[in-house]
């Protein structure tokens, strides 16, 4: 007779509540387990191991004929009666005169047993021996574990449980789409447990979502959530989350005291650490976004770096208050925001936030600065990576930059920030928008700055103005930049103004305006490098230089005077190319080819932007590889294949949007755009212009590149077809607009929403780029007419 799993031994709780996802965790401690006797679930408090052990070790019943033994430990405060209690929970009794260590191996020593040990992070040391031995002298026992901390056995194999995955708060997924995050379905379902009448809809789908990222993911800090949601609407919980210690205080009555809420959750986790780590712990915190380990130690008091620095760090990571995530070759630290914010609580608790903001600000600077004076030289693409992952950090220390304690005691940080990160960081990434607010805030609020460094941010943000096609802009701020330098009236703050006068006339379309004062800055700073001593920031200077001769090269090029702009190229090529560098470079021969364009050399052209695109994917800079994309889809027009063209336009059209700015900066270069849209319009028609357009935008940046350099052989674009276009329901609501449905006569066909329908629609009309209901019905005419032929 079969046994069946209900008749195994064991005491497994039962699971009141429906379990969610977590389907990747659970194969990988499956895959461990069959490889390892000893299998350990680590994570942050809160994060769900109990669950997930409970869930594998139900999973895990038929494979154990004694059974599997669930031992909780999260209450025991006594380590020595630790043996004991794994003997009771497996219903042992007392023998006077035995161990109970060695009753536990008499016991087990003969049996397929599985013993799963809850909340160990406070026993750990005890925990560790016990395991030990039982491992050693019972070959049929297996071990699971769950812990804030790994145990350090011999042969013990570690799952760090992450949070639940969670939407892009930024950009909130379609309704469709929510219920494969984890943590949606999550509160979902808790949320329809105590409001039965709670759904999921467009008017709350971007609140849950918001609730969900504010949360970190954390299970136990949804389902506090969700417990609101008989008070309050998903939108009110959302806004109310800025204290959420204060907001997440009910729970279950029947869970441990540490769980009842999301603080003693978290004191519990601070309990357990040292002296040193809970310091550790508080400092840290300051960081956003992550760290690295020479930004730990530059912050951090010199007594808490002193002595044992690195192994109270790693001991943080072991306990799950620090997550550690491997950046290509870099290693990373950082703390879901739950652990941050109490570790603020903490640092301001201390005293200590305001000299750990200062002492983070002070270090960024440094760390822009070095990036700036090394940026020109073989780790340009390290600078730009390292800054990226710091762009958190860095707008914390501009934000904290800003405040009044700060501007009075040092009103040149913010603008030296600002001026260093402007082509270091923000012009080649082409973050414009972003970079013009810090510039704005920072004339605004650091009035007081020196002149220098104001002339700096004046120059920086006109050229700023001009990349994201705004003319008006631009003269504004040289006209600033050019009234100030005469105030001032020394030759560095004239050659400043003239750099800027020189890209404001670029900008603005008036190329002879723009090549004398060009020609007299870059004259001025020859001067002074011949005779003067080398600039306190030799960095700045040098890129600036370098963006002077591009703007004489760009102007002199497009007025004929080949000459001029190849001289510059050179200057550009001599500078940057014993470097290594790649950004000027890049732009530098963009620059060169239009004047090779405007000369009628399409071949040489053509040569130069292909080469400006490679080196501008090199370092992934978007504004330059769509000015490429652009400049070679007028190649392929003139070539007779205005497919291609059409392809490559819309791809340059999607990277401009998406840095803010357009695919055509430069005024005259205009025309082109004008030409070839218009050109290729009439070789292909409206619709297939239209098609070969909407391809190019849904390209990938990889993809685009490659299908411009001709690394895709083929002469096609890959084939976007009508369908794919739609998700299958988007699909199904197009052909009911092309019978003539109404929203409301759709939504009663497919058994949804009037308001979902209408959604739907929505969709429909925007990713078709169409406008009525006609060319929805016009469009899926067409598409039925091609599937027939």
């Amino acid at each position: 007779m079969t046994t069946s799993v209900m008749d195994k031994p064991g005491n497994l709780p039962a699971e009141l509540t429906s379990f969610i996802g977590r389907r990747h965790e659970i194969a990988e401690v499956r895959r461990l387990q069959s490889a390892s006797r000893l299998v350990t679930l680590t994570g942050i408090g809160g994060v769900g191991k109990t669950r997930l052990a409970l869930r594998v070790a139900e999973d895990s019943r038929r494979a154990f004929a004694d059974g599997v033994w669930w031992v909780e430990l999260g209450e025991l405060r006594d380590s020595a009666l630790l043996a004991e209690t794994v003997a009771a929970t497996l219903g042992l009794p007392d023998q006077p005169g035995r161990s109970m260590s060695d009753l536990l191996i008499d016991h087990l020593s003969t049996r397929q047993t599985m013993l799963v040990l809850d909340n160990c992070e406070h026993l750990l040391g005890a925990v560790a021996e016990l395991v030990e031995t039982l491992l050693r002298a019972c070959p049929g026992l297996r071990i699971l574990t769950t812990s804030r901390e790994v145990l350090g056995v011999d042969g013990e194999r570690v799952v760090r449980v992450p949070p639940l995955t969670v939407p892009d708060t930024k950009q909130t997924p379609p309704l469709e789409a929510m219920a494969q995050y984890e943590a949606v379905a999550l509160f979902v379902t808790r949320a329809t447990a105590r409001q039965p009448d709670f759904a999921l809809t467009e008017a709350n789908c971007a609140a849950v979502a918001g609730i969900c990222g504010r949360l970190d993911g954390l299970p136990l800090a949804i389902e506090l959530a969700a417990v609101r949601i008989r008070a309050m609407s998903a939108g009110q919980i959302m806004d109310r989350l800025t204290d959420r210690y204060r907001l997440l205080t009910v729970g279950s009555r029947v869970a441990p005291t540490r769980l009842q809420t999301l603080r003693s959750c978290v004191d519990w986790s601070y309990e357990l650490c040292t002296t040193k780590e809970q310091q550790l712990w508080a400092w840290l915190s300051v960081f956003v976004g992550g760290f690295e380990l020479d930004a730990a130690e530059g912050i951090c008091p010199e007594e808490l770096v002193a002595d044992g620095f690195l192994d109270a760090v790693a001991s943080l990571v072991d306990k799950s208050v620090l997550v550690r995530e491997q950046v290509g070759d870099v290693v990373r630290l950082g703390m879901v925001e739950t652990i941050r914010d109490y570790g603020r609580e903490k640092l301001s608790e201390s005293g200590d936030l305001h000299r750990a903001l200062r002492r983070h600000l002070v270090w960024y600077e440094r760390l822009v600065l070095r990036a700036e004076s090394e940026w020109i030289g073989p780790r340009q693409t390290d600078w730009i990576a390292r800054l990226d992952r710091e762009q958190p950090n860095l707008r914390e220390a501009l934000a904290f930059s800003l405040t009044e304690p700060v501007v009075t005691t040092d009103p040149d940080v913010n603008a030296r920030l600002t001026n260093a990160m402007f082509v270091a960081f923000w012009l080649c990434r082409s973050q414009l928008a972003e970079a013009r607010r810090w510039m704005d805030r920072s004339l605004t609020t650091a009035v007081n700055a020196q002149t220098e460094e104001r002339l700096n941010s004046l120059y920086d943000d006109t050229v700023l103005a001009g990349m994201q096609a705004k003319p008006d802009e631009a003269a504004a701020r040289a006209a600033q930049c050019r009234s100030l330098a005469e105030q001032l009236g020394d030759p560095e703050s004239l050659e400043t103004a003239n750099y800027a006068s020189g890209y404001m006339a670029l900008f603005t379309g008036d190329l002879a305006a723009a090549v004398e004062p060009f020609q007299a800055a870059l004259a001025s700073a020859g001067v002074r490098s011949e005779v003067g001593p080398p600039p306190r920031r030799a960095g700045y200077e040098i890129t600036r230089q370098l963006g002077g001769l591009l703007g004489l090269a760009g102007a002199s090029g497009l007025l004929g005077d080949e000459e001029t702009a190849v001289a510059c190229h050179e200057q550009i090529l001599a500078i940057t190319t014993p470097r290594e560098e790649s950004f000027f470079r890049a732009h530098s021969s963009w620059a060169l080819g239009q004047t090779a364009l405007q000369a009628g050399d399409d071949d040489r052209a053509a040569t130069l932007t292909a080469q400006a695109l490679r080196l501008s994917r090199k370092i992934n800079d978007p504004a330059m590889t769509g000015w490429c994309l652009e400049s070679l889809a007028w190649k392929e027009r003139r070539e007779g294949k205005p497919t291609r063209a059409a392809v490559l336009m819309g791809a340059a059209e999607a990277l401009a949007k998406a840095v803010g700015s357009e695919s055509v900066t430069l005024t005259y270069l205009q025309g082109h755009h004008d030409e070839c849209e218009r050109l290729t319009r009439d070789a292909l028609g409206t619709r297939a212009y239209g098609e070969a357009f909407r391809t190019g935008t849904e390209m990938s940046v990889d993809d685009a590149v490659a299908y411009a350099l001709g690394d895709r052989q083929t002469d096609k674009p890959r084939a976007t077809p009508a369908a794919p276009l739609l998700t299958r329901r988007e699909a199904e609501v197009a052909d009911l607009v092309a019978e003539g449905l109404t929203n409301k006569e759709i939504a009663a066909t497919l058994v949804i929403s009037p308001r979902t329908a209408q959604g739907h629609v929505e969709h429909v009309l925007s990713k078709l780029g169409f406008t009525s209901r006609t060319q929805i019905a016009a469009w899926i005419a067409e598409n039925h007419q091609e599937r027939l032929h």
